[in-house]
């Protein structure tokens, strides 16, 4: 079938293997010091090993390849060790429903959330609460990554949040229309430190560029381990 896949410049990868590291599909491998595309089915096409690449050695191209194979992806996934971006593999240990002790009981955190709803895919484009708004663009994972999410970074901000490796698309046009078209005061992206949250920052940048809008905006990363990094 044609499809849209990756394409590797040999010439300009310097071997960093990151790119190997942002591909949670596991298509990507290092042969002889360079990054080489090793199974093409298990190539989805959505690129998170781009931005991730510091040599941009990596591009689309449209060409006739096998079909993506998620099935055998999985597969290979139940038998890998945890993934390079720090998500467990079969080393996880696994707490059946049965076994599970619930904690003892908390007084539950105030939620900061000001608005409703908070997917980027889902909120709309223009909508009162963007008026002078305080913007939190953050990928999904950080908020269980960071335990004081709410106060920290929720507080007093309007929060979009999605995910660049499971969400179709791509965010840059909407949040363009968001931001070029309501009074947003400043953007705060909180990120994960895993490659393909890149792909989250670089939609946000891209989007404030097309806006034409200068807006004060600054990026937070989340170490795997719930740390502040930057």
């Amino acid at each position: 079938m044609v499809r849209k896949i990756i394409h590797i410049d040999e010439e300009k990868c310097n071997g960093c293997g990151a790119c190997a590291a942002a591909c949670h599909e596991g298509a990507i491998e290092m042969v002889d010091g360079k990054a080489r595309l090793t199974r093409e089915d298990y190539c989805d096409g959505l690129g998170d090993c781009l931005p991730a690449c510091p040599t941009e050695a990596i591009s689309f191209e449209i060409r006739e390849a096998p079909a993506y194979d998620h099935a055998a992806v999985m597969a290979a996934k139940q038998k890998s060790a945890p993934l390079p971006c720090g998500c467990p593999g079969t080393n996880a240990k696994t707490i059946h429903r049965d076994s599970y002790v619930a904690p003892a009981a908390q007084t539950p955190a105030a939620s900061q959330l000001i608005q409703w709803p908070v997917q980027i895919k889902l909120v709309p484009v223009n909508a009162p609460y963007f008026s002078g708004a305080k913007l939190l663009i953050a990928a999904d994972c950080t908020a269980y990554a960071y335990g004081n999410f709410h106060d920290v970074f929720i507080r007093g901000h309007v929060t979009l949040i999605g995910c660049p490796k499971l969400d179709e698309g791509d965010y840059a046009e909407k949040l363009t229309q968001i931001i070029s078209g309501n009074d947003i005061k400043s953007v705060t992206i909180v990120r994960m430190e895993v490659p393909c949250c890149g792909g989250i920052e670089n939609a946000v940048k891209q989007a404030l560029q097309e806006s034409g809008k200068f807006i004060p905006w600054n990026v937070v990363t989340i170490s795997t381990d719930g740390k502040i990094l930057e």
